[in-house]
């Protein structure tokens, strides 16, 4: 069972999304939150497995939340909800430590799956979001795109490869049947390369090895 936390500062939009999370079967809400504060001391209480935080909330917003968040000793998977399609609550959310962001506006069924996405360690964007995020990185001067490569240029080969097919939206299972590789070496492969560079988590390694390459990945 995947354990989630709800946060948001209007109880109707809490309520919907029980709902929908609870209908489902394999997802239990073990909690609530309406302000970035209450998110931080719950996720410390409950330690769930994936947090739906809104990025608009008094006090506390839930970018702040999502930084002190990812600073727990174990912290859950964050994915960021917001009514508004805007790149720099995309960007900052990513920075935050997120690996996930949606749309208020999600199908029911898409937001499932984007639960279910992040408790097994992938990341989940919104296509219209990783359209625009994508289009951005192909419009970076040549500099930062040659610190990118700097960057990766720290890992090994096999650490390299499994970034790129991360980068690519790809699975752990997915990037082992492309690499022939266990799921288990494909893991411990990507917890070797964030921390040679120094990321929180695979959605971050994905934006460096875009910023290093952005042709290479065109928008879906």
């Amino acid at each position: 069972m995947i354990r989630v936390l709800i946060v948001d500062d209007e109880a109707l939009v809490r309520s919907g999304l029980r709902m929908i999370l609870e209908a489902t079967g394999d997802i239990a809400v073990v909690g609530e939150a309406r302000d970035g504060a209450a998110a931080v001391g719950e996720a410390t209480r409950l330690n769930p497995d994936v947090m739906l935080v809104d990025v608009r909330m008094p006090g506390m917003d839930g970018l702040t939340a999502a930084a002190e968040i990812g600073r727990l000793p174990d912290p859950p998977k964050v994915i960021m909800l917001t009514t508004f399609d805007l790149d720099e609550y995309v960007h900052l959310a990513l920075r935050a430590g997120a690996v996930g962001f949606l749309l208020k506006d999600t199908p029911p069924r898409d937001l499932a799956s984007a639960v279910r996405t992040v408790a097994a360690g992938n990341a989940m964007l919104s296509p219209s979001v990783t359209k625009r995020l994508i289009s951005s990185f192909t419009e970076m001067g040549p500099s930062r795109a040659e610190a990118a490569r700097r960057r990766l240029s720290a890992l090994t080969y096999r650490e390299g490869q499994v970034v790129r097919a991360l980068a690519q939206g790809l699975s752990n299972a997915e990037i082992g049947r492309r690499l022939t590789m266990s799921e288990a070496t494909v893991k411990a492969h990507v917890s070797h390369a964030l921390a040679k560079l120094g990321l929180a988590n695979r959605v971050q390694a994905a934006i460096l090895v875009h910023e290093a390459d952005p042709l290479a990945y065109p928008c879906p």
